[in-house]
This record gives structure tokens, C-alpha cells and sequence, in this order.
């Protein structure tokens, strides 16, 4: 058996809106699978603008520390509208979480202990926004067990959403699944969710996305 982790993501832009202001993004270095979400502030094409700038950030500073991905981001977003965010590292076979947030990008490790119970450990979210005014930051650590779902949500999402669907399909439907049930119609919405596990080495995920 190898640990991997299934990864999907859907969003929505707010209605009327040509492009959407929420981002995800995944990236795996040396080991490190960075998941994140940003939120460009409002909605429209600055807000998709920021949200741009930030995932291209991240991605060309993956494998450095959480905190300096943020710093790196709140850098490059001086002058525009600016974005809250999500971010973690999983660290596969380590079995380990480490995570933080500026903003209003929920987050949560959700454990399921039987078909009808699931523990939820929130991410301690600091008031912020990336590119205006940080917060002190701070990174958080957790063991991660397989069968464990990392969730991420925008506002765009109603927070009280059925934890369970996080489980019940590949994550890729489980994201589509909540987003269709739970999204407001007053800004984007996006929902992430990666689900850490450990398959046979010959396994493909359902969703053609797998990383070990």
C-alpha cells in the first residue's frame, strides 16, 4: 500500500459575471502537496484578477514555507484588489497536516468514524486580507489518517453544508455535489476538497488525479 491524495475542485462565478474571482490550486514538491484556495475580494474581473496573481504566486514558490508563500503573496498583490486565503501542506507519508488562513477561506479536516458520524477540526482563520494588511501568522499542524477530506470553501458557499457529501463520491463530484446544493447567488463560490488515502500502487483515482 502507498499514500496518496485525491484531489478535486468546482467553482462558479457570481451570476451575471463572466469570470470567477475564487481559485484553487495543487502542487507536490519533493514530497510536500500544497493545497490552497484564494478569494479575490468582491467579484468581477479584479477580484479574478487578484485571485490570478496569487495562484501564480504560489505555484512558482511551492516547497518554500507556508508563511513565506503568504509573505510572497502579499507582495505581489500590493496594488490590487487583493484576496483572502486557504493554504496547507500534506506531507504523504509522514501523515501529517500543516495549515493556516488569512481571511474568510473556511477550512477543515473532517474524520469519518462511521457511515453517519464525522469529526470536524476547524482551521483557526486570522482576520486579514493578503496584499492589504497581513496578520500575524501562524501554522498550525495535525496527523492526518487515511480516509480523512481536507475541505475548503469561499463564502460563495453556504457554511452549514452537509459535511458527509465531502465523502460519498470522488472528490471531484463531492466538490460539484456541495457547490450545486449549498451556493449563494451573491458572490463566486468554489469548493476543494482533498481526501488522503492509501491504495495498492497499480490504483488510479476516479478522478485521474492522484499523487504519491
Amino acid at each position: 500500500m502507498t499514500p496518496n491524495l485525491e484531489f478535486g475542485c468546482a467553482m462558479a462565478a457570481k451570476p451575471g459575471e463572466k469570470t470567477c474571482g475564487d481559485t484553487c490550486l495543487t502542487s507536490r514538491t519533493q514530497g510536500q502537496f500544497l493545497l490552497a484556495v484564494a478569494d479575490g475580494l468582491g467579484h468581477g474581473t479584479e477580484a479574478a484578477q487578484a485571485a490570478t496573481i496569487a495562484r501564480a504566486t504560489l505555484l512558482a514558490n511551492a516547497g518554500r514555507p507556508l508563511v513565506d508563500l503568504v509573505v510572497k503573496c502579499h507582495q505581489a498583490l500590493r496594488g490590487s484588489r487583493g484576496v483572502v486565503m486557504s493554504l496547507a501542506y500534506v506531507y504523504l507519508r509522514e501523515a501529517l497536516l500543516l495549515w493556516l488562513g488569512v481571511g474568510n477561506v473556511q477550512g477543515m479536516l473532517l474524520r469519518r468514524r462511521s457511515s453517519i458520524q464525522i469529526a470536524e477540526e476547524p482551521l483557526a482563520l486570522r482576520t486579514g486580507v493578503v496584499g492589504l494588511e497581513l496578520p500575524p501568522l501562524q501554522v498550525r499542524q495535525l496527523p492526518i489518517l487515511p480516509g480523512d477530506a481536507i475541505v475548503f470553501v469561499t463564502d460563495g458557499v453556504a457554511a452549514d453544508f452537509e459535511r458527509a457529501l465531502a465523502f460519498y463520491e470522488p472528490p471531484s463530484r463531492a466538490a460539484e455535489a456541495i457547490l450545486t446544493r449549498n451556493v449563494r447567488a451573491t458572490d463566486d463560490a468554489l469548493v476543494a476538497i482533498a481526501r488522503y488515502a492509501e491504495v495498492a500502487r497499480e490504483e488510479r483515482s476516479h478522478d485521474g488525479k492522484q499523487f504519491r
